[in-house]
């Protein structure tokens, strides 16, 4: 056993690490990435029909825990902490999920600011329809109904039902999708959905064509189908306002190997593409919902007076003052500078007193990420906000407030001869001029 002098030497030797670990964890910059991903499937066979999709997030770095969804041991989160970041919903069928997982407990998932994939297909269960009704796509109600498109289906050695769609209406948002486009058309077989369009959350990813429509393949149309054209939404997108972000699939079968390596030609091309669009899609696109992309954070917001380095704790009116903020982009292994030209700053009071866009370096190359501007304080004390509201499509929104109070001039501020007030000084000594030279012309003039 060692001495007590090295007992008390080594405590202290780790108390000390203890206190440091804190301050080395916060100046560094963590990945927004999320790194676990618990995927629930209703055919385990699902693991080797949709392996390249698998593989694909495994080779980027995600650890993917497979579970049968019917799992009695099901949970998301354990002592009131999440275990995974991220939920890939592969069970279509399902009707009740196994052990503490239900809707509601997706739902809290998703509002606790992590992510879901779900996919769904002509078997999908009122249980997975209300999940993607919360997230704010609507599925077809007529459980039979597929998407059928006699236009724009793919060309297969039977004529078939023109079930399989070769899609090819997608976002335009590189954030999104990635800078290079896809232009093999893409593989969709399954439902289709409606968003409404007074929620800008929610974005259509891949669109059908205006000839599709919504209907039961096997039956005979009786009436007008609920949905029909280009409101037929295949694959949509939803940011929430935590920055969770949801990707709702009406095709289970857009994710299989067999439609990421099948050869493709659209009905009236000439053009055979040797392999779909498919595999580029789900992988550019699930880079997005997993915060691979469009991931912004801003640091250093920092305000002072002109000519001043150190932020007070005050301002007076119409002091003239500097704002900045330093805006970075997740890219996927680094952060690096984010370039905009639409980044604003709001002096804020109830309402904006001043509203003024950023500017940056419009050198690219040595561009650092700092946005700056300056602007007199308005001619009223009061509590303000620096605030900085920032949302693109695509981006995780930033929202940064800095609360400061702004004073009135003190007594001995205020100058000791106003120049607007000239006149007014005038009229006051040539009255007492003016009533001298009539006192004494009064008193002595006989």
């Amino acid at each position: 056993m060692g001495t007590p002098n090295q007992s008390h030497h080594f405590l202290l030797f780790s108390f000390l690490i203890l206190l440091s670990s804190p301050s080395h964890a916060s100046s560094s910059s963590p990945s927004p990435v999320a790194q676990r991903l618990l995927v629930l499937l209703d055919d385990l066979a699902l693991r080797s029909s949709h392996s390249v999709f698998f593989n694909s997030l495994t080779s980027r770095g995600f650890e993917l825990d497979f579970k049968s969804a019917d799992d009695p041991s099901l949970s998301l989160q354990r002592y009131g902490r999440f275990l995974y970041d991220g939920l890939v919903l592969f069970a279509p069928s399902v009707s009740r999920f196994g052990g503490s997982l239900d809707q509601n407990a997706i739902l809290e998932f998703v509002d606790a600011g992590h992510d879901l994939i779900l996919a769904a297909d002509s078997f999908a269960s009122d249980l997975i329809r209300g999940i993607a009704t919360e997230c704010g796509a609507d599925f077809d109600e007529d459980p039979a109904a597929l998407v059928i498109d006699h236009s724009c289906y793919a060309v297969s050695e039977t004529e078939g039902d023109h079930t399989l769609i070769a899609a090819d209406d997608l976002i335009q948002a590189k954030v999104i999708l990635g800078d290079k486009s896809i232009e093999a058309p893409i593989l969709f077989r399954g439902i289709g959905h409606s968003i409404n369009p007074a929620n800008t959350l929610v974005l259509k990813a891949l669109t059908a064509s205006p000839s599709a429509y919504s209907a039961n393949p096997k039956a005979k149309l009786t009436g007008p189908p609920s949905l029909t054209g280009s409101s037929i939404s295949l694959v949509s997108v939803m940011q929430a306002r935590n920055n969770a972000r949801v990707l709702i699939s009406g095709s289970l079968d857009l994710f299989s190997n067999r439609f990421l390596r099948s050869s493709v030609q659209k009905a009236g091309s000439k053009n055979k593409y040797e392999r779909s669009g498919n595999e580029r899609f789900v992988t550019e696109i699930s880079k997005w919902v997993f915060h691979e992309r469009g991931h912004l954070k801003a640091v250093n917001m920092k305000h002072n007076k002109i000519g001043e380095t150190t932020e007070p704790s005050m301002y007076r009116i119409n002091d003239d003052l500097e704002f900045s903020v330093e805006i970075y982009e997740w890219a996927g292994s680094s952060w690096k500078p984010y370039w905009a030209n639409d980044v604003q700053v709001q002096f804020y009071m109830m309402s904006p007193y001043v509203l003024k866009t950023m500017s940056n370096n419009n050198d690219l190359a040595h561009f650092s990420g700092l946005y700056e501007t300056s602007f007199k304080v308005p001619d009223v004390y009061g509590v303000f906000q620096f605030k900085v509201e920032y949302q693109r499509l695509g981006y995780t929104s930033l929202s940064l407030s800095k609360q400061i109070p702004v004073r009135p001039y003190r007594h001995n501020e205020y100058e000791r001869f106003i120049t607007a007030a000239y006149p007014y000084y005038a009229a006051s000594f040539s009255t007492m001029v003016a009533f001298f030279i009539f006192s004494f012309a009064y008193l002595y003039h006989k």
